[in-house]
């Protein structure tokens, strides 16, 4: 259903963000299932009822994540004006979140939790063919509509005290990637998750192959910090990660 300007927790020029609910599950589940061949083997979001009712209560409820929606705010996009380019790596998913629910937060990560999943939100995208969606392959059926859900970026991972820190993990679907959303709505994210939610560092894990992850952390301001190999298990095998990193102050200051 569309969803008001007035119930999003941040809106830019063409996306805002807000948190999910259970109502959601059949598009949400309807677009996993659009973009199977745009996530994998990265990411494994809920593609089920069943599924998505599990991976949204974790969200709603839990006080280590948090969960928000990208809903485009018009009905611009669809297949024939897709339009915009956006920047190095957009329609990626890349993410710790993806597993959590079955392993789609593989790039999510971070803490003791991050492998159990089995890869589904790994964080990232898209592989070869991340944005490779665009332009008359967009959108399936009948086009985005205003509110529709263009994606997801979760934090997982959160932990308080004196680290004030959290895990991203994120996805773009078929008839939004590489339309320049991602980029607008993980911006909009970051100063959420900087201010209102108090955090100091997020991180973004992300397997060195997806190219298209590692081009929308750098072009939204994180810093490669490491390699850690064997990080999380994803899609059946123990995955290698690129750390990548951004801090309250380095995103003020740069």
């Amino acid at each position: 259903m569309p969803h008001t300007a007035s119930r999003y927790l941040a809106e830019g020029p063409r996306v805002g963000i807000r948190h999910f609910t259970q109502d959601d599950g059949p598009e949400f589940t309807a677009r996993v299932r659009e973009s199977t061949g745009l996530h994998r083997p990265w990411l494994f979001p809920p593609a089920t009822a069943e599924a998505y009712t599990a991976y949204a209560q974790r969200l709603i409820d839990g006080q280590d994540r948090a969960g928000f929606l990208v809903c485009e705010k018009g009905g611009q996009g669809t297949a024939g004006s897709a339009g915009a380019t956006a920047g190095p790596g957009e329609g990626i998913i890349t993410g710790p979140d993806e597993g959590v629910i079955t392993g789609a937060d593989e790039g999510l990560i971070g803490g003791p939790d991050e492998g159990v999943i089995t890869g589904a939100d790994e964080g990232l995208i898209g592989g070869p063919d991340e944005g490779v969606i665009t332009g008359a392959d967009e959108g399936p059926g009948d086009g985005p509509r205003a509110g529709a859900i263009a994606g997801y970026i979760n934090i997982n991972n959160i932990v308080r005290g004196a680290f004030q820190s959290g895990a991203l993990g994120y996805g773009a679907f078929a008839h939004a990637a590489g339309r320049g959303l991602m980029r607008e709505a993980l911006g909009l994210v970051i100063e959420h998750a900087f201010g209102p939610m108090g955090l100091h560092r997020l991180e973004i894990n992300v397997q060195p192959g997806n190219t298209a992850s590692i081009a929308l952390a750098r072009s939204c301001g994180f810093r490669l910090e490491g390699y850690s190999p064997d990080m999380l298990h994803v899609d059946g095998a123990w995955r290698d990660h690129q750390r990548w990193a951004l801090t309250a102050g380095t995103r003020t200051s740069g």
